[in-house]
């Protein structure tokens, strides 16, 4: 049933996602007059706070968080703004809860943004207050479980209450515009999708890179690792956007069938096909920094850093191999997408003593979201000695193509698909569940062959054996 809701519920309104991006996202789309004018906005979480209080809490995060350029006017978005004390764990605060959200006239969109634990018996309470109708639809902020079983749990309990069709699962690089650009840059160009292949493509790079350590994530990243927290989501939905084969139409169905198609493709890593590493101290931007056992406190087999040499096996892909690396306290913040395509069969400039190199398309995604696509071009000159050749980029940049328009956050156009009930930028159940089976299998790999990770200092790309991986294939990273 599609509805606009007139609802907005967010648990864990007080967190620090609600802080930096769902508070700022909500109060953009509002200033742009993207948000209906009746919709109301409902914060709930353990804090006790009446709706004045609250209204003063969300005005500091947007001091915070927002630049002062968009902070606009607040009074009109504070008025949308109320809340409710609520304890998740419990039954009792729930019908409260549901005085509070009232009667929508068209639906209610609600956010659960809580530790997975909470999940269960937020939907049971849920439930006992009459807020699972057919005019409710609920989204997801991961984790969605620590591993496949954990979540065909959580997906189990949503699923009770809920059919798929109401569900969102928020993976906020889904909604960043560069990554939907690779949707726009294959299927709406003719030049690139008939060299979208194993016959042109030599293999794919994925890069998520961050300078970051622990940022106050102590507890549950070192329960998670590397792999968890961005290969198993953030990086197999990039891969599955670059691999997937053209859907019949831009709709949730249709682009979600058409990823999960790749990821259940994915071939079985075998050993020595994965490097895992945790960065000791060094320096980042001329600044020292701490190891991650330093951070901790303590010593840990959690790696910081995973390199993992992919296949998908189907006809479009089979035998072109799809490097993905991913580590904290690298030398810069980059994420990022690199095409390398093969070279040409024969150069015919090879007897004038010219040299040549493969095109290669660079999708950058953050922090900077450009394009660039590397091509051969004959260095001017009367060439007495020789034709010269160099490769020059053809560089796209986002920000300076289209200079007139808003640059939003992922958030912003997420929470506004939600409010709206679109699904196309939302992971699927089956999606989730593909990406997990894929990942169990890499870390019960990792546990056979006893593979612990190795060291890499601070401000490096990573423990040496990642760069081995790419280099035994005659394969270097982009860097």
């Amino acid at each position: 049933m599609s509805f606009t809701a007139d609802r907005l519920l967010l648990f864990g309104a007080t967190g620090d996602l609600a802080q930096r991006m769902l508070l700022p996202s909500l109060f953009a789309l509002d200033a742009d007059g993207l948000l209906a004018p009746d919709l109301k906005i409902i914060g709930t979480a353990r804090s006790a706070m009446s709706d004045s209080e609250y209204r003063n809490f969300a005005r500091a995060a947007l001091e915070k968080y927002l630049p002062p350029e968009r902070r606009g006017r607040m009074a009109e978005f504070m008025n949308r703004l109320a809340y409710q004390t609520l304890d998740a764990t419990t039954l009792e605060g729930y019908d409260a809860l549901a005085t509070k959200v009232g009667h929508p006239a068209r639906g209610l969109a609600i956010f659960l943004s809580t530790a997975p634990s909470l999940f269960g018996p937020t939907i049971k309470g849920l439930q006992s207050a009459g807020l699972t109708g057919e005019t409710v639809r609920m989204c997801l902020e991961k984790p969605l479980g620590t591993d496949l079983a954990s979540s065909r749990e959580i997906n189990d309990a949503v699923a009770g209450a809920f059919p798929e069709s109401r569900i969102f699962r928020i993976d906020h690089y889904l909604g960043k515009e560069t990554v939907q650009n690779l949707l726009a840059l294959r299927f709406a160009n003719l030049m690139f999708e008939p060299l979208w292949n194993a016959a042109h493509i030599d293999h794919v790079q994925i890069t998520v890179a961050e300078t970051v350590g622990l940022e106050g994530r102590v507890a549950f990243y070192d329960d998670a690792g590397a792999i968890r927290d961005m290969v198993q989501n953030h990086m197999l939905q990039l891969l599955a956007l670059v691999a997937m084969e053209p859907p019949a139409h831009f709709d949730a169905t249709a682009v979600r069938d058409e990823k999960v198609k790749v990821l259940r493709a994915l071939r079985k890593v075998a050993s020595g096909e994965t490097v895992t590493g945790q960065y000791r101290a060094g320096a980042i931007g001329g600044s020292a920094v701490p190891g991650y056992d330093e951070e901790l406190g303590k010593p840990s087999g959690t790696e910081t850093f995973v390199a993992i040499k992919a296949h998908v096996d189907n006809w479009r892909w089979k035998g072109v191999p799809f490097y993905l690396r991913t580590g904290k306290r690298l030398p810069k913040r980059v994420t990022e997408i690199v095409i390398q395509f093969r070279p040409v069969p024969h150069s015919i400039f090879a007897g004038k003593g010219a040299t040549m190199q493969p095109n290669r398309l660079v999708i950058g995604i953050q922090p900077e979201e450009n394009i660039t696509l590397s091509l051969m071009t004959k260095v001017p000159g009367l060439d007495r000695e020789g034709i010269r050749l160099r490769s020059v980029p053809l560089n796209i940049a986002m920000p300076d193509a289209f200079s007139g328009a808003v640059r939003r956050i992922a958030y912003e156009r997420l929470l506004l698909d939600l409010v709206e009930g679109d699904q196309t930028l939302f992971v699927r159940r089956d999606e989730v569940e593909a990406q997990w089976e894929w990942v169990d299998a890499i870390r019960g790999q990792w546990a056979a062959d006893g593979l612990t990770p190795k060291t890499y200092t601070s401000g490096s790309w990573g423990p040496s054996a990642a760069i081995a991986l790419a280099e035994r294939d005659g394969v270097t990273w982009h860097e």
